[in-house]
């Protein structure tokens, strides 16, 4: 089966969207859409596909939409497709809040559609490398560093970019969140531009998660402590280390580990070819609605408690 897909939204990532569904084995880009009609004659044009400028009645049949929209349009793009039981990816976060999130959740349940969220990290073959070697992580430390954007200002650095790793942590650490600290400091914008949060879980563990849109160097890696070893992660580079402590009979400790070997393979492609399978054989994605929703409360909770610490610190 060959899966129709139009690109809703072909911004800075939706025009990747359409590039690599345009060559996408199992996919057929049926069209793209934007309401900006010269940036979306122009995609079409480089992908060779058609384009209308409102996914209102698209003008081609299609089984699946990838919707690359401000966040604060996703519920009004998506509901309809869901509705209707086409599949729909919708990019992180899902929403822009819980009750949107969830409303789509329920369409795509009472439809049978496939929802996906785009927490494009998930595929990251580095994260995929060494999700077998994690075993109970007692402290994880995370850093999503990068230089100030030009686009996504409507939103804070935590739904902008921590929750890529928050989405992570939660995939990694089958707990509940016990309870967290925060704070944040908008910079040049008048939301959050840099964050620190630290998250502690029913199992125990402890993670410290900072993100920042102001840095002058730009920086994604998360690093896992467990018991007898030590692994660390650079999402950027695609690349992976693990060290462990070996015990043998009768000797000392010994230190062993290094690099793991890695096929380096865009997380983006990884993520849209597991929507297409999950089209295909009707199945869930590899990040679902639901943990779309996960990511999103945290971050909120985040967001909610970096606001009391700044009233407190004000006075207020």
């Amino acid at each position: 089966m060959t899966v129709r897909i139009a690109v809703i939204g072909v911004g800075a990532l939706g025009k990747h969207h359409a590039r690599i569904l345009a060559g996408l084995p199992g996919a057929e880009l049926a069209g793209v859409v934007d309401i900006n009609d010269a940036r979306a004659r122009e995609i079409a044009a480089s992908v060779r596909t058609p384009w209308a400028a409102s996914a209102i009645d698209l003008p081609w049949p299609v089984d699946a939409v990838t919707i690359a929209v401000p966040t604060e349009s996703h519920l009004q793009v998506a509901l309809p497709f869901l509705e209707r039981g086409t599949a729909v990816l919708v990019e992180k976060p899902v929403a822009r809040d819980e009750v949107q999130a969830r409303r789509m959740i329920e369409a795509a349940a009472k439809s049978g559609a496939v929802f996906a969220v785009g927490h494009t990290e998930r595929y990251n073959p580095a994260v995929a490398a060494v999700r077998p070697l994690i075993d109970h992580p007692r402290f994880i430390e995370v850093h999503r560093l990068g230089t100030f954007p030009d686009r996504s200002l409507d939103i804070d650095v935590v739904f902008d970019l921590m929750i890529h790793d928050l989405d992570v942590v939660l995939s990694i650490v089958p707990s509940e969140v016990t309870s967290l600290e925060a704070v944040g400091v908008a910079v040049l914008t008048q939301k959050p531009d840099i964050a620190n949060a630290r998250l502690k879980f029913a199992s125990g563990c402890i993670a410290n998660v900072t993100a920042s849109r102001i840095s002058r160097d730009r920086v994604r890696k998360i690093r896992l402590f467990q018991r007898d070893s030590y692994i660390s992660v650079d999402y950027a580079a695609q690349e992976a280390e693990r060290w462990r402590l070996v015990r043998k009979n009768g000797a000392m400790p010994a230190i062993d580990g290094g690099k793991i070997e890695i096929p380096h393979e865009e997380p983006l492609k990884r993520e849209l070819a597991d929507f297409v399978a999950a089209v295909q054989d009707k199945r869930a994605p590899g990040v679902t609605g639901a943990d779309g929703l996960r990511a999103l409360q945290l971050a909120q909770k985040i967001t909610d408690a970096m606001k009391k610490q700044e009233a407190l610190g004000s006075g207020l």
